[in-house]
């Protein structure tokens, strides 16, 4: 199995987890999709010193990985490309910021340490945060979430049509590669000739399953609403959800 073909199963895998009988995964998508928002903007608010409520707000994510059953180690390696680079943001501050914030018995702790130490946290927990949407939330009931927020009707079409195309895609090229190699044996990668060839190839395959795949959307009904998920209602664990977790937020941003 190629890389390609991991990552399409990636994506099949993670669609899979958000459709499985959890009691998380029944939320209402528009709860978790504003507690996510939410979280990410007391994230975004917090002061680069403040690693103490960076670390009171690591709370959310490891309950919710906790609560809705997932794997931390899996998260790790699903995310271990965006991490590094997330956590690569404040790298440099302590080169810039050399203030004294605080003493950790003889050890002095400047500003630039702080500060970066704050950085990666943000980061690191809003990727956390955002992967737990995904992880609990099919791309159908966050499309729904969208629209029920007023997002644009065209913006969330082409999310959601952007998802799916990207499997596609993938697909093809996973294809292709394969069928290269087959005619190729012993030869590492693509060889740069054919490259040209190759993207052309793809780009006219994936728009013609990409055309089919339109197709069978609008002959099941879909015309840029979410009729299927808007039956779902507001149930008293979605209330008691959101208020716990509006009240932690609040108590950590007044601190």
């Amino acid at each position: 199995m190629n890389k390609l073909s991991k990552s399409v199963k990636e994506i099949h895998t993670i669609d899979q987890i958000a459709r499985e009988d959890r009691w998380v995964n029944h939320l209402h998508p528009l709860v978790k999709l504003c507690l996510t928002i939410g979280y990410i903007a007391v994230l975004v608010a917090t002061d680069k010193y403040a690693i103490a409520r960076i670390l009171l707000l690591a709370i959310y994510p490891f309950a919710m990985l906790i609560l809705a059953e997932l794997s931390l180690r899996e998260a790790l390696r699903r995310l271990r490309i965006v991490l590094p680079l997330v956590c690569a943001v404040g790298i440099l501050n302590p080169f810039f910021d050399h203030s004294i914030q605080l003493y950790i018995g003889n050890l002095a702790v400047t500003g630039g340490i702080l500060s970066m130490l704050t950085l990666m946290g943000k980061g690191c927990l809003a990727v956390f945060a955002g992967y737990f949407l995904i992880a609990s939330t099919t791309i159908e009931k966050l499309c729904h979430a969208l629209r029920r927020i007023h997002v644009p009707s065209m913006f969330v079409t082409v999310l959601l049509l952007s998802y799916r195309y990207i499997s596609v895609l993938l697909s093809e090229a996973s294809r292709m590669i394969q069928a290269y190699e087959l005619r190729a044996p012993g030869q590492k990668g693509v060889h740069f000739r054919v490259w040209g060839s190759m993207i052309g190839q793809l780009l006219l395959r994936s728009m013609d399953r990409a055309q089919v795949l339109y197709e069978s959307m609008r002959l099941r009904g879909f015309d840029g609403e979410f009729r299927e998920a808007g039956h779902m209602k507001m149930r008293t664990m979605d209330f008691v959800y959101v208020g716990v977790w509006s009240v932690y937020l609040m108590i950590i941003s007044f601190r």
